[in-house]
């Protein structure tokens, strides 16, 4: 990841690169507990994952990527990158715990993820450090507040057959 752009140094960015992180974190843990044979250690990590991307991507998308879009520019990449968004929360939804292809389900969405994550940390978070304007911070700057309510719903949480609800 780079660090030369300035990013770090202006805060709702470097939170948003430290959940990146975290995410990355996460999936390796979720590897190293599938390989060792902890399924249900491993379920209850990406579980707490799903919640950690929830909140992670209804900051980015009322923070970052609506300012970007308001202010007009790069609203194209802005609009793959929440495509993108819908996409981990369709894969998350139908992870399913006994499915024999989990690891295999799994993989495919830490790789998406990794590539995601990449595109922001790259692309869009240099690109709002450079463009954005103070109307455009602020509206970055509510949507890291605490207080913050998201009107965007996601539903992050993998299936559990078993329990016929979200894990």
């Amino acid at each position: 990841m780079c660090e030369h752009c300035g990013c770090r140094g202006i805060e709702p960015i470097a939170e948003l690169m430290d959940e990146h992180f975290l995410l990355l974190d996460h999936a390796g843990e979720v590897r190293r507990l599938l390989d060792s044979g902890d399924r249900d250690a491993a379920w209850a990590r990406m579980a707490v994952m799903a919640d950690l991307l929830v909140g992670h991507v209804q900051r980015e998308e009322a923070g970052i990527f609506a300012a970007l879009k308001e202010q007009g520019d790069f609203a194209e990449p802005v609009l793959e990158l929440e495509a993108e968004h819908a996409s981990f929360d369709e894969l998350v939804s139908e992870l399913d715990r006994e499915s024999p292809t989990l690891r295999a389900d799994l993989e495919r969405l830490f790789v998406e993820l990794s590539e995601h994550i990449d595109k922001e940390n790259l692309g869009i978070f240099p690109v709002a450090v450079v463009t954005l304007g103070a109307d455009g911070w602020n509206t970055v700057s509510r949507a890291h507040d605490p207080g913050h309510r998201p009107t965007q719903e996601h539903n992050h949480q993998p299936y559990d057959k078993n329990h016929h609800q979200h894990a």
